[in-house]
């Protein structure tokens, strides 16, 4: 694992974890990472310092400040308003929905719903885009 201090074209700065180097560069090349605070996909390694272990006592290191815990709520909640008013909830549906869609099968339109980790992986190495929510859909019912 390995954690870069990001930032956007906006200015807002902020950490994530990836599983590598080459996975970081994989998904800022898909579009896949987002601003934690505003969600663009305008998003650039920000200079960091270097944590180095040295066997003995840690000692506290300069980071980047991250938002409160508060504004990740808020952030969450709103993005999460955002997509359920502005796509189409399609539930289960979603895999077969999204492929028709990139095969050109059906109209394309924002949507959003549940698919499995292996289903989610195999229409993102078949070039679908596809990105995974930081909240869980809400059901509906209609």
């Amino acid at each position: 694992m390995i954690q870069y201090a990001l930032k956007c074209t906006d200015g807002h700065r902020f950490d994530s974890w990836f599983k590598s180097a080459d996975a970081f560069d994989k998904l800022l090349s898909a579009g896949m990472v987002n601003c934690a605070v505003c969600g663009t996909t305008h998003v650039s390694k920000a200079i960091m310092a270097p944590r180095v272990s040295t066997g003995g006592a840690e000692t506290a290191q300069p980071q980047t400040p991250t938002p409160a815990p508060e504004l990740h709520k808020q952030v969450l909640a709103e993005l999460k308003a955002h997509i359920e008013k502005t796509s189409d909830y399609v539930g289960d549906r979603f895999v077969r929905e999204a492929r028709d869609m990139h095969d050109g099968l059906i109209p394309e339109r924002p949507i959003y719903g549940e698919a499995r980790v292996d289903e989610a992986r195999k229409l993102f190495e078949d070039g679908v885009p596809v990105a995974p929510l930081p909240f869980v859909p809400g059901r509906k019912t209609n």
